[in-house]
């Protein structure tokens, strides 16, 4: 059985996350780190209440030694947290990409996640184009891109392992029209649905359907597929391909 911890759940990415680990039977315990709950109109499966233990966590810079400790008894964790740069500083989005992440990953290492026999596992929620050589005309490709390079290097020699999975352009499932009425702008909205198919359609690679994204995220923090680093889209999607059906 399979502990984790997931940051950003009430994001579109972080919510298909959490529903996919909720429906995962292998995996026992949900922690939810996060600023607020997750909103009355998410729809979950009935098992969330029982299955899901919520940290409200204001302070992402700082970890008291007690809860790095609680967190660190679990296997894994998804780190979702983050949002579009569009309208975002450099400095406001390295804080919230760059310096939440590495501040949470400090925080693990010092409380000794992992052990030898049973490696606790980091998944970061990248993007496409995310470039670790700092050298990309994006300001947001540069910060992710710096994680990417920085989270490894800072684990090396402990029992954490590192997974970046980058997904490509995503947008609410149309199962859950609660979330694209809640978590999308009109514009958004009018994008993904005249954008979306087309993406989808024309160019796969750069389309994740967030059903996937949630799959592959738990599967990876499972341990599933241990020996790489990096997973971008197009590789991600072949490997959710071919899982069984369904896990639960």
């Amino acid at each position: 059985m399979t502990s984790l911890i997931i940051t950003g759940a009430t994001g579109v990415a972080g919510l298909a996350i959490y529903r996919t680990a909720l429906s995962d039977s292998t995996v026992n315990k949900i922690t939810l780190l996060t600023r607020r709950s997750v909103p009355a109109w998410a729809k979950l499966p009935p098992n969330a209440e029982e299955k899901t233990e919520t940290i409200i966590h204001t302070d992402f810079k700082n970890y008291p030694p007690e809860l790095a400790q609680r967190l660190a008894q679990h296997n894994g964790l998804i780190w979702a947290l983050g949002r579009s740069a569009v309208g975002m500083s450099e400095k406001a989005y390295t804080e919230l990409t760059y310096e939440y992440t590495m501040a949470a990953a400090r925080a693990l290492k010092e409380a000794g996640a992992g052990s030898p026999e049973q490696p606790f596992r980091f998944v970061f929620i990248s993007g496409e184009n995310a470039d670790p050589s700092g050298k990309s005309g994006q300001m947001w490709a540069r910060v992710k891109g710096r994680v990417e390079r920085e989270l490894p290097e800072l684990f090396e020699g402990t029992n954490v392992r590192v997974h970046v999975f980058r997904p490509a352009y995503f947008f609410p499932s149309k199962k859950y029209p609660e979330d694209r009425m809640n978590q999308r702008s009109t514009l958004l909205r009018v994008v993904d649905a005249t954008l979306g198919p087309l993406v989808a359609a024309a160019t796969p690679s750069w389309y994740t359907p967030t059903e996937e994204l949630g799959r592959f995220a738990v599967e990876l923090a499972k341990g599933r597929w241990p020996d790489k680093v990096l997973y971008r889209n197009a590789e991600a999607r072949k490997l959710v391909s071919g899982l069984p059906a369904s896990s639960t």
